[in-house]
């Protein structure tokens, strides 16, 4: 089970306070089939750990790795993921979407 998105917003403040490189991923839009409601949000540190969730599978691996460079850089940036309806159908989705995530650096 996942941690409610107070657990995850603390653990960016607890890991910038430990010393960690922190980058904070939140959902801002979606479109069509989003695994995640917009505001959810996923912390990420500059080893690769992270706690939370804003999509899941290689969305996910994605977000984690422009956030290192994020922390690394400290240039925030807006990411958008998405799939087709027929590429959807195909892999067995109902139906495609498209998310937009920000993802800033924690200071």
């Amino acid at each position: 089970m996942l941690s409610r998105d107070e657990d995850i917003l603390k653990a960016a403040e607890d890991w910038r306070k430990d010393g960690r490189g922190v980058a904070l991923a939140t959902v801002m839009e979606t479109w069509g089939s989003a695994p995640r409601p917009v505001g959810s949000n996923l912390v990420i540190d500059a080893e690769g750990n992270f706690l939370g969730s804003v999509s899941g599978g290689c969305v996910e691996g994605a977000v984690v790795a422009e956030a290192m460079d994020v922390i690394e850089d400290g240039k925030p940036r807006m990411l958008e993921f998405g799939v087709a309806d027929e590429t959807a159908w195909k892999v067995g989705l109902s139906c495609g979407g498209t998310i937009r995530v920000y993802v800033e650096k924690v200071s």
